[in-house]
């Protein structure tokens, strides 16, 4: 081969490669073009794969950030949505965009507050990487997108969330936590076991000068505690969002003071924390045993009760049952209002499960739930308010994803992992306070003489359901129940074998009280 054909061919070996770089380049652009379009084309997949109720509960709530040749990047407000997504959903998503773009190869899900930083700093790399109308692009950075979702955007009446919560939506304070504005106190059920904790912490939100110092919310676990906090920041917001809130938890309190001590910062930690309005503290037994942090803790917690500074706290108990805590900073936790939130009972439970299938059913969803399931629900599920919701919403999202209605036998089925971590050994008594707390009436009605009706059926019922449930002889049941003869209880069974197979409705309250007793 001559020189000159040598020199011909790397020529045309340099042109091809200068074509298929131009062409590469082509194509990210035309990618970059239609961002916003496969986003969309992304959301209608899953909006038809998963169905309308689950997209506005979950999907609903992600903001697309960027796209950056075979990485997508987006949004979420708070960490257990980008936690439940992740864990639920992730899947789902990759396999969307795979069919939308198949060189899209990872999706990262980050929080609203971890974006905000990461734009900024993309800002300051990347401020070269602009075209001439400031949009950036995708080859050289970050492409912003506008969000789909309000709880992203969360200026409110021209108001940005930044101005209230204090280091939770501003990029320049990261001190706090950020706020969920899904909690309010227009949606938090209020019932007699937290009735003064809501009506205090209200008072703090409405009032101009500080009501009480500390508030002091206390409980266990899933019963509103940290809902009330939010429900309190956001009433302030609304009502003067020049107001520096911080909202964190114990754990973040502390991991900021060692972050301050290690980079010997404390002077800017001080002053970030006793310059506020308001302090928040979720879960502050989290300090137990934690010398330095509780002396930090205690200067920070006097530095704003002197300058008259509202703060609220929370904790799984109240203040002189903290153990771990010194007595200096209990006896201070004690000089506001401290407001217990009890247990709830079955009537706040119901009302708590009618709010959140209202709320299911204003975002769009549309699976019926009977009041029986509901009322299921309500009685089974005692312990936990959270863990009551999170039931609610797996029933609905099977009916939504199978297409299966909504029944008691459904939503035994669904949730019988959680219904079987609660079972127990059923006993008469058990029986006995059940039946009288389903029909209305006093346990000394059911045990006593009184034969009408009202109060006859359920003690027939009650003693079918002690000779079906238990291994109590008949004239055992009988003495359970006053002293009555084994025949009689003989009768119970009889004549209640009768009704549930001519009476719905005898049979309906039977299987449901059946159920509750067996879980």
């Amino acid at each position: 081969m001559t020189n000159r054909q040598i020199a011909t061919r790397e020529t045309t070996a340099r042109e091809n490669a200068a074509n298929d770089s131009v062409g590469t380049a082509q194509k990210v652009t035309a990618r970059s073009g239609s961002l916003e379009d496969q986003w969309d084309s992304v959301r209608v997949r899953l909006k038809n794969e998963l169905g309308l109720t689950t997209f506005n509960s979950w999907i609903g709530h992600l903001s697309m950030v960027s796209m950056e040749e075979s990485r997508v990047t987006l949004c979420v407000p708070t960490r257990f949505l980008r936690d439940w997504i992740k864990t639920h959903y992730l899947s789902h998503i990759e396999r969307a965009w795979i069919e939308c773009q198949p060189t899209i190869s990872r999706i990262d899900i980050l929080i609203s507050e971890a974006k905000d930083t990461a734009e900024k700093l993309d800002g300051a790399t990347d401020s070269g990487a602009s075209d001439a109308s400031g949009a950036s692009n995708v080859s050289g950075g970050r492409r912003p997108v506008a969000s789909a979702s309000p709880i992203l955007n969360p200026a409110r009446d021209g108001q940005a969330n930044a101005a209230v919560s204090y280091g939770a939506g501003d990029p320049e304070n990261s001190f706090g936590a950020p706020l969920d504005a899904r909690y309010t106190f227009d949606n938090f059920v209020v019932g007699k076991s937290n009735e003064l904790a809501h009506a205090a912490s209200r008072r703090v939100a409405e009032a101009d000068n500080v009501p009480f110092n500390p508030l002091f919310l206390y409980g266990a676990v899933g019963l509103g505690k940290t809902h009330l906090m939010h429900a309190i920041a956001n009433e302030i917001r609304r009502r003067d969002p020049m107001r520096k809130v911080l909202y964190l938890s114990a754990e973040k309190f502390m991991y900021q003071f060692i972050r301050a001590v290690r980079y010997k910062d404390t002077m800017a930690f001080k002053d970030k924390f006793r310059s506020v309005d308001v302090l928040m503290v979720d879960d502050v037994q989290f300090i137990s045993g934690k010398e330095s942090t509780q002396e930090e803790f205690f200067h920070t917690f006097n530095a704003l009760i002197d300058h008259n500074r509202q703060v609220i706290l929370t904790a799984d108990r109240p203040p002189g049952d903290l153990e771990g805590i010194e007595e200096r900073i209990r006896s201070r936790l004690g000089w506001g209002l401290s407001a217990d939130i009890h247990a709830t009972d079955y009537e706040l439970r119901l009302g708590i499960l009618h709010t959140k299938l209202d709320a299911l059913h204003t975002r769009g969803g549309s699976v019926v739930v009977p009041e029986r399931v509901l009322e299921f629900l309500a009685h089974k599920i005692v312990s936990n308010v959270r863990e009551l919701e999170g039931a609610l919403n797996r029933v609905v999202a099977y009916a939504d994803l199978v297409g299966r209605p909504v029944g008691l036998e459904m939503a035994e089925d669904v949730l019988s992992d959680l219904l079987r971590a609660n079972e127990r050994r059923v006993t008469i008594d058990d029986i006995q306070r059940r039946v009288a707390e389903y029909y209305n009436l006093r346990m000394a009605d059911l045990l006593s003489a009184r034969r009408a009706r009202v109060v006859a059926r359920p003690r027939q019922v009650a003693m079918y359901l002690s000779k079906q449930l238990t291994t109590r002889s008949l004239p055992e049941i009988g003495r359970k129940f006053g002293g009555r003869d084994h025949t009689t209880v003989m009768h119970a069974v009889k004549k209640i074998e009768e009704l549930k197979a001519c009476d719905m409705a005898i049979r309906e309250d039977v299987d449901m009280l059946e159920r509750m007793l067996r879980h």
